[in-house]
């Protein structure tokens, strides 16, 4: 048995890479290739009688370190300086006007087909609001330097606002007054703690010796997630602001103590760190999205209920992206409309909504339905590598120098 699994788990990362190595050169989405893998995987077992009961409570496990560790990845790619300013504001901009209309049409849509009250349409809107980075990132690697920089920043701060949002309203239970608070206070609690953490683990970073260096970091981010989560605070700013920092140390070295701890080897143990996130942020989704295959019930997406909601959810994911984006007047807007994704943020968020028992009467195949479906649109959507630059790759603001940097293209991961 010990071997069997084994094999299973190093047949099923090699198969990953291959299925993300195909997707990137048919232009097939690779999340979409591990999901329906799962899913064959499942119904042929089925046929030999074997069961795999440890599914079930594995993938909100792997989904939340899954978590930890895309917003981790994106935020080391992240960079802030002065040339950056204005996309760093539209691309926040363009994040919180995108979920609040996706949420907005969603609350409607539910409260119209499925005569939910208002909370619980809320609670049950609020995952397919949110962008997922995991899909949306590598997604964007072929698009020129200002709109895979846009992407990066906008489905990362996506990411934060859906999960803040949410567990305040989750918390508040339909009070708009104890939801406000929530949502006031927990976030600049947790602004003020990821800074306390960040100085931490840049300190760690500069001192640290040995052969065994970066697992510990990751632990410490880990378990700083898991205070935050306990304390209701919003761990995913942490981690967010964490990564920042870090590959951002101009901004910690404002002061002259910070600034003597920055030693000569701190950028290539940074990029050593990054690669360590890049591999086990590849494994763990690879997992997830496989066992979360396995773990969904196909019966539930044949629904005709599944199938109507999910074609109005979609409608209104890329009919208020677009407007946003031409409010904005945000460069290559009409490619970017299509890089929308749901993901592993609206599965992880669906299921705890779903663990309150409020959503009893919504149609879970809905929620798998949506993620292939934006999946599949995104993937539809990716560009070339080759086509990126040259004539075709704007710039952004166009009235200000071209960015000097580029955020490094996502290593070959599952997405």
């Amino acid at each position: 048995m010990t071997n069997t699994a084994i094999l299973a788990a190093a047949a099923l990362l090699v198969f990953a890479y291959l299925v993300d190595a195909f997707g990137k050169r048919f232009r097939l989405p690779s999340v979409v290739l591990l999901i329906l893998t799962g899913m064959v995987l499942r119904h042929l077992l089925d046929r030999v009688g074997l069961h795999l009961r440890w599914v079930e409570p594995v993938v909100p496990i792997l989904g939340t370190l899954g978590l930890i560790l895309i917003v981790l990845e994106g935020s080391l790619d992240l960079t802030v300086d002065r040339a950056r300013r204005r996309l760093i504001a539209v691309s926040s901009v363009a994040a919180v006007l995108g979920f609040v209309a996706v949420l907005a049409l969603a609350v409607l849509l539910f409260r119209y087909a499925l005569s939910l009250p208002l909370p619980t349409a809320v609670l049950a809107a609020i995952p397919f609001a949110v962008i997922s980075s995991a899909v949306a990132i590598p997604s964007a690697a072929g698009l020129p330097d200002a709109g895979r920089e846009f992407v990066v920043y906008e489905s990362s701060l996506s990411d934060i606002i859906g999960v803040l949002v949410f567990y305040a309203w989750l918390d508040a239970e339909g009070a708009l007054g104890a939801f406000a608070g929530s949502l006031v206070g927990s976030g600049a609690l947790s602004l003020a703690t990821a800074a306390l953490a960040a100085v931490a683990l840049f300190y760690l970073v500069n001192t640290i010796e040995g052969h065994v260096r970066f697992l510990p970091l990751l632990a410490g981010i880990v378990l700083l997630y898991a205070i935050g989560k306990a304390a209701h605070l919003s761990p995913l700013i942490m981690v967010l602001v964490c990564g920042l920092l870090l590959n951002n140390p101009h901004l910690l070295e404002r002061t002259k103590y910070l600034k003597r701890l920055h030693t000569p080897g701190y950028d290539q143990t940074l990029a050593e760190f990054k690669g360590l996130v890049a591999e086990l942020t590849f494994a763990v989704k690879s997992f997830f999205f496989v066992l979360l295959g396995y773990w969904t019930d196909t019966s539930h997406m044949a629904e005709p209920a599944a199938w109507g909601l999910a074609a109005g959810v979609i409608a209104s994911v890329y009919l208020s992206r677009y407007a946003v984006l031409a409010l904005l007047r945000t460069p290559d807007a009409r490619r970017l409309t299509w890089i929308a994704p749901r993901g592993l943020i609206t599965v992880l968020l669906f299921i705890a909504a779903a663990a309150t028992g409020r959503l009893d009467a919504f149609p879970f195949g809905t929620v798998m339905l949506v993620v292939l479906a934006t999946a599949t649109l995104t993937a539809l959507a990716h560009v070339r590598p080759g086509e990126a630059g040259g004539e075709r790759a704007s710039r952004y603001p166009p009235d200000e120098p071209a960015l000097k940097h580029r955020v490094p293209a996502p290593s070959s991961k599952a997405s």
